[in-house]
Formats: C-alpha cells, structure tokens, sequence
C-alpha cells in the first residue's frame, strides 16, 4: 500500500498524539453492556449477511481461478492448455497477448474473440493495473481478468463466474456474539510514523507505514495491534494472529477493520467483526500476514473461524 493512501489519517495522528501523552497506562476495559444488546446482536448478524453475500457475489473471491505471475516479454492466453497463460475452459483456445514492458502492460486480442471493457470491444490497448484502486478489466462471457501489482511483481488475477467454488459455498461458522469482545480501546499514535515490513501470502515483503496502534485491555493484561490503513479510507486495517490461529480459526490469522479514532483517541475495537482473508477461501489470493507483533498471547473467541467448503 503507497504511502499517500495514507495521508488521510495523518491529522488524526497530529491531534491525538497530545491526547495520548495524558491518557492513562491501561485504557478502559470491556464496553459495558447496555439494553440495546438485541439490536447490537441484530448489527451483528446483519454485518455477518452482508459479508456472505459479497463473498458469493459475482465478483466475490470465490470467484477467483487464477493467478498468473508475468513476465517481461510476451506471454500467450487462452484456455488452450499450451498457452503461457491458462484460462478457464469456458474461453476460447487462443484470447490474445499480453506484453509486459518494465511496470507496463498491453495487450493484442486475436480477431474474432469477443473481448469487453465496461461492456465495450476491445482489439487491443494499455491496461491499467490494480495500483490505481481501478484496473482495466477485461470479459470474456463468465470470465474475466485484470492486472494486480503486489511488491515489484505483476500478475493476472482471473475470475470465473462459474467457478466450482462458489457451488461449494457452506456459509461461514462462527463464535456466538459475545460484547464482551467489544472493547473501549485506544490509539496510540507513532510520531513519527513507524514502517513495518508486512509480508503476504506470496512471500513478497513490502515495508508499510503504520500511524499508531490500537491498544486494549483483557482480563487485566494489555494488548497492542498495530494499525494500517487502505486507500480512500479512513478506517483503521488490522491484521492479527491469537492463540485460536490454526485452530478454531484460520492459520494465518484474521482482519477486522475499525472506525477511526474519536476525537478523544478512542476506538470501538469489535472482535465480534473478525474476519477470515480471502485466502482461507482461495488459493489465489495475496494476503497480507499478521507482522510478529500482531500476534496476540490471547484466546480471541469472536468472529469467524475456519472456513470449509461442502464436501470437505
């Protein structure tokens, strides 16, 4: 992630950072309850409904069929298997090239093949990768495809509407919703800002700024996550581990995204919104990985566990 997608959280930074010299060691504990448990039980499952249904949706990761690294040069596509890129059976033997020259790349459709972009024919033409947050994708009936960046390297990322995976979806299991993994915590801000190396599924590891983190208090211990952020946002991205990791939960830890600081520094930290990557879905996903110290000595029972498929 650039640096500049995270200029947004900068004043935030600059104006707790006073707040959170006078704040006290431990922050506040577990968010009392309230009688509006049942409409935060409601918030809950709604939000749970919600992520379903963007994971199954038509452009949802169970879509995902491909990762494709490229390389300098020409590489073929089509679903023919001899082609240096193999696209699902569902296209045509032979699509076209793909020309990668340093960070750019173009692309030459064969004639005859019916080759969208936002619903127009394409021949040919630059593409715009995933770097800008809108890449140039590209339709071929239930298939399509884009360019993604991750570090140095470049990669075509395929989706297939059709795709096995989506057919095999069994919902998602989870902790019962407990408030009392709903936590007053508080952000604490790094000045200057701190880059930490975040690795991703692929191996590639890439140095990211990290405003401040986010800090709570459990059974009368203190714990620290340090948070990132995506761009356009103005949330706070964490990526942590626990002692469930590998076990109720997905190995390489969850995400969980919370509102920005209050102008007091404060944030409504809720386990209960714990999510599994994308790749505990897919084998093509590029996840970003819990850095060392993101990984809790705590039992987080909130939020989403192992996924599994129907059938396995």
């Amino acid at each position: 992630m650039p640096r500049s997608a995270f200029v947004a959280l900068l004043p935030l930074v600059l104006a707790f950072g006073a707040a959170a010299a006078s704040q006290p060691a431990s922050p506040p504990d577990v968010l009392p309850a309230t009688a509006s448990s049942a409409a935060y039980r409601a918030e809950i499952e709604g939000w749970r409904d919600g992520r379903v249904e963007r994971l199954t949706a038509d452009t949802g990761w169970l879509t995902l069929a491909g990762l494709h690294p490229l390389v300098q040069g020409e590489q073929t596509l089509g679903s023919d298997p001899a082609s240096d890129v193999v696209l699902p059976s569902s296209a045509p033997p032979r699509v076209g090239t793909l020309r990668i020259d340093g960070r750019r790349a173009t692309i030459e459709i064969r004639p005859g093949v019916a080759v969208t972009v936002d619903g127009e024919p394409l021949a040919g033409g630059e593409l715009v990768t995933d770097a800008t947050g809108d890449p140039t994708i590209l339709e071929l009936g239930p298939v399509s495809f884009f360019v993604i960046e991750r570090g140095e390297e470049l990669f075509l990322r395929v989706r297939d509407r059709d795709h096995p995976d989506r057919a095999r979806f069994a919902g998602i299991d989870s902790f019962p919703i407990d408030e009392a993994w709903r936590f007053d915590a508080r952000f604490v801000p790094y000045e200057p800002v701190k880059q930490i190396p975040v690795a991703n599924i692929l191996g590639i590891v890439s140095d990211e700024p990290s405003w401040g983190a986010v800090v709570f208090e459990r059974g009368g211990s203190t714990y620290s996550i340090d948070a990132l952020a995506e761009p356009g946002d103005e949330e706070l991205f964490l990526i942590f581990a626990d002692e469930t990791s590998g076990k109720e939960t997905y190995g390489a830890g969850r995400y969980l995204y919370v509102d920005a600081p209050d102008e007091d520094g404060r944030v409504d930290l809720d386990f209960n919104r714990a999510y599994n990557p994308p790749c505990a879905f897919t084998e093509f996903a590029t996840c970003p990985l819990p850095p060392r110290q993101n990984r809790l000595p705590l039992r987080i029972e909130a939020g989403e566990k192992t996924y599994k498929a129907a059938g396995h």
